[in-house]
């Protein structure tokens, strides 16, 4: 049976969200599991699992676990005479926002060889940043919203028509976004979102588009759907809604929507995951309007890992484990060098 760890915080203006949805997931995942903690000043963290609290990391009681660090092949702990290699098989990426999903994270598992389930470092770069994801949209046919982007130091206006949403180009969990109605208030939103980063996305608003979500993974055997959620909502799902939306854990229902329009968006999500998501849960969001899908944005770290889309969680993550991408192994033997070096006489 496979051991898993779930690595969760790190330094983002999702940290808490992170610990909530590591919190969650405990509940959920019935394997054999241990939680590795990454705290805003990258230390690592063993936790044992009746530690596993919000309260606990608020106030920093995790300090009292043991540290670990990264290495080859895995996490390591200081022992009486050696350092000791963590026991796992698996690590599950459950890290939001920066570190998580911007390629960190996934760039030093690679580096040291350790299996885990979560985006690669190629499917990082292009889900976190707003504009690579409308541009990599665009170029694998899907269709996304019109927009605009607008540095901090770029003059402040539009080109839409009012009322219009603003995004941190870098960011998710709707944290720095804002729908402006008018002219007067895009100053004051425009300083809220440049607080978190020196990009942002413009986009129109619209008051009558409807949302879907929808999770899945590839297998050798093709692609496992999740059930398409539209969200209940009333207006934009702001920070707060969404902090505790990353705590479900009860099932949702299927949307009530036809087959056609069931259809394009599970063929707009094979042509978004297909050839760089492999070996991650990824759940997208995608608008519907007079019959035509749009992208809104890609989750390759999804809050619970979208665990209340599935009927089985649990067959989710053991699917995706034993259908991960492996690394290419390079031979190096210096036989350009030796051979230059044979050609000198050396």
């Amino acid at each position: 049976m496979k051991k898993y760890a779930i690595i969760f915080g790190g330094n983002s203006y999702e940290h808490e969200i992170s610990v909530v949805s590591a919190i969650t997931i405990k509940k959920i995942l019935k394997k054999d599991t241990i939680f590795i903690f990454c705290d805003a000043n990258h230390n690592f963290y063993q936790i044992d699992e009746k530690n596993m609290k919000a309260k606990y990391f608020a106030s920093k009681e995790y300090k009292k676990s043991d540290e670990l660090s990264l290495k080859k092949g895995g996490f390591y702990k200081k022992a009486l005479l050696k350092e000791k290699k963590t026991d796992f098989d698996i690590l599950i990426n459950l890290i939001h926002g920066k570190d998580g999903e911007d390629g960190t994270i996934s760039s030093l598992l690679d580096f040291y060889d350790i299996k885990y389930i979560g985006p690669r470092s190629e499917g990082c770069v292009i889900s976190y940043n707003k504009e690579f994801t409308k541009l990599y949209a665009k170029s694998k046919g899907v269709d996304t919203l019109p927009y605009e982007i607008l540095n901090k130091h770029d003059k402040r206006e539009t080109k839409f028509d009012y009322p219009i949403i603003i995004k941190p180009l870098r960011l998710g969990s709707s944290i720095g976004l804002s729908v402006v109605e008018s002219e007067s208030d895009l100053e004051y939103s425009l300083d809220v979102a440049f607080e978190f980063d020196d990009d942002v996305l413009i986009e129109p608003y619209h008051n009558n588009i409807k949302e879907y979500n929808l999770a899945g993974i590839y297998t050798k055997d093709g692609f496992v759907f999740s059930m398409i959620e539209e969200p209940k909502k009333e207006g934009l799902l702001d920070f707060d809604k969404k902090y505790l939306d990353f705590s479900r854990s009860q099932a949702t229902n299927q949307a009530s929507l036809s087959e056609d329009i069931s259809e394009k968006i599970q063929e707009n999500f094979k042509r978004i995951y297909k050839d760089i998501f492999k070996g991650a849960i990824v759940r997208c969001d995608f608008f519907e309007k007079e019959g035509c899908i749009y992208l809104n944005e890609i989750n390759p770290v999804p809050g619970s890992l979208a665990n209340y889309l599935f009927d089985d969680f649990n067959e989710i993550i053991e699917k995706i484990s034993q259908n991960l991408p492996n690394n290419r192994k390079i031979s190096v033997d210096y036989k350009y060098i030796n051979s230059i070096n044979a050609a000198k006489g050396k």
